[in-house]
């Protein structure tokens, strides 16, 4: 018997991994190869996987636990204080009309209404671990729609964490109140005891167990299953006990070692979780499931983009931010399967609306990769259509009669500080942001700005660009880059550029399109700092001058504009 539970596992890796060569020829998520060889390995084909070997949901339920730890873990507060306000509006009503849409979707089509909101709300959340991955992947973190969507997927986890806190309630719907009170009162009680946990003795016992990275690994693994553990004990479920293991560790000095050692057991254990859910796909549901699930993945694949799109334009965003902070939100999330197989754990679903959350997941996460990957592609494409409706409101050309020496692209990172070294020296300059914040900082600030998208060709030929003796970009994408630079170039040969660049990848494409210098930070720094070695004397005197100095320079970044 033992044996053959090996067994079975290594022949379940081993057609996983050869799916995953396929999956990633074609440029797509591992969560699909995962699903994929549930399917085969389920009752359907191979029966590796059936509902009578309980260790298989064993398994699942370590990769939930393990999940939901890490999502506790890196739930970054600080992060969401920064843009709170466009994160939790856009958030929180994605999240509304996602879910609200939605179920009147199934209704319309049949289905009753425990099911319909269970699966409305499943399709509501997005994938943080995809979205993340593929903005990494195309260096699109630190651009406008970058920086808001990883506040939106925050947001986002902080509104699934809610709903899992709830979940219990559908249980007692005969008592709501009662059950309400009586789970706020668990819930806080909980919370008190991990809050006193964590502040009076994990920093102590944390301080000796990181001397060693096994011990480490192992107290966290401890805490994480106890605290779950002890959730389920208290009422509040496993899950949501894991939410608040990882939450208590989040403010820990120690936060990004225990996250870089949980990771790789948790990529493990999740792998085993989307493998067991591909399993219980039944192939003669077939009919039943794939009619929703088509209808579901157009809402997701279409509506959730469009209601993203309609809130960041309501928040003042341009087309181009707003279309391509909605595109990433095309596809459905890991949290979602989480939420579905714990709802079902309670009896409110069954095996069906798995399946159709499956069908949806896979059709959702294929066709949104390439969207993602491609967006300024797909951007361009639909960008005619948008030309109907005329010049974007939220570009903001004024003052056409002014000639400006200088031309600052994003004011974000290193641009802010451009434009001191500008104004010290009495040079006339303007800056182009397309981001709202920024430009509540400019204009704080009394800077001269220009709102919009420096991919817009049309926005860019309505700008007075074309007397300009310096072009400075400190915008973080190529693409948009290339697009710039070879616009003024049309414009004016013998105006200087300066492009920027974090990597060395498109180096040559922005020299080709134009530009006669790229700088590139990393370079810079390293030149600053041998130089710092070569001048200046090795003490603690020299490095504490150069701290005052930072401390002051950062002083200065965020109190700029009030903020």
């Amino acid at each position: 018997m033992t044996t053959s539970i090996f067994i079975d596992i290594s022949v379940i890796l081993g057609i996983a991994i050869g799916i995953a060569f396929l999956v990633q020829l074609l440029k797509q998520p591992m969560i699909i190869s995962y699903i994929i060889t549930g399917i085969i390995c389920g009752p359907v084909f191979l029966n590796l996987i059936n509902s009578n070997q309980e260790f298989f949901d064993v398994f699942a339920n370590f990769g939930v636990i393990l999940l939901l730890f890490l999502v506790g873990l890196s739930l970054n507060i600080g992060y969401l204080k920064r843009i709170g306000k466009v994160a939790a509006i856009t958030g929180i009503g994605q999240v509304i009309f996602t879910s609200l849409f939605g179920f009147f979707i199934l209704f319309a089509i049949g289905f009753d209404k425990y099911p319909a909101i269970f699966l409305a709300i499943s399709i509501t959340f997005s994938s943080t671990i995809i979205i993340m991955k593929l903005l990494s992947d195309k260096k699109d973190l630190q651009t406008v729609y970058g920086r808001y969507t990883v506040g939106l997927m925050l947001v986002q986890d902080i509104i699934a964490i809610v709903i899992m806190i709830m979940l219990p309630i559908f249980q007692n719907s005969d008592s709501i109140l009662a059950t309400v009170f009586v789970l706020f009162v668990k819930v806080f009680l909980f919370l008190l005891a991990v809050y006193l946990l964590a502040n009076l003795i994990l920093p102590v016992i944390l301080n000796r167990a990181a001397r060693s990275g096994e011990f480490l690994l192992m107290f966290t693994l401890a805490w994480c299953f106890a605290i779950a553990g002890f959730g389920e004990m208290a009422g509040i479920s496993l899950e949501v006990g894991a939410i608040l293991a990882g939450l208590a560790l989040g403010s820990s000095r120690y936060q990004m070692e225990i996250s870089s050692r949980v990771r790789p057991i948790r990529d493990f254990f999740i792998a085993l979780f989307f493998i067991i859910l591909g399993s219980e796909m039944y192939i003669e549901n077939f009919q039943t499931i794939i009619l929703p699930g088509i209808i579901l993945s157009i809402f997701v694949l279409v509506g959730n983009p469009l209601i993203l799109y309609l809130l960041y334009r309501r928040m003042k965003f341009t087309r181009q931010s707003s279309f391509l902070a909605g595109l990433t939100a095309a596809q459905v999330s890991e949290f979602g399967f989480v939420f579905l197989f714990v709802a079902k754990q309670f009896g409110f679903i069954d095996d069906n609306i798995l399946s159709i959350f499956t069908v949806v997941a896979l059709i959702t996460i294929f066709v949104s990769s390439y969207l993602i990957t491609y967006n300024t592609q797909v951007y361009d494409f639909i960008l005619p259509f948008f030309r109907i409706f005329g010049r974007d409101k939220f570009h903001s050309p004024k003052e056409e009669n002014i000639v400006y020496d200088v031309f600052v692209f994003g004011y974000h990172r290193l641009g802010w500080k451009i434009c001191e070294a500008l104004k010290e020296m009495n040079v006339s300059f303007v800056v182009v942001d397309s981001d709202p914040l920024a430009t509540d900082k400019l204009e704080s600030r009394g800077i001269p700005y220009y709102f919009g998208d420096a991919m817009d060709v049309e926005f860019l030929s309505e700008l007075p660009i074309n007397k300009a003796k310096l072009i400075i970009s400190t915008l973080p994408g190529a693409d948009s880059q290339s697009t710039l630079i070879k616009h003024i170039r049309i414009e004016n040969e013998k105006t200087l550029i300066i492009a920027n660049l974090s990597h060395i990848k498109f180096l040559d494409d922005l020299y080709g399109a134009g530009a006669d210098y790229v700088m590139m930070p990393h370079l810079i720094s390293g030149h600053w700092m041998a130089n710092i070695l070569k001048t200046q004397n090795w003490n603690k005197d020299t490095f504490r001058k150069l701290y005052e100095e930072q401390k002051e320079e950062m002083r200065l970044r965020f109190t700029l504009g009030h903020h």
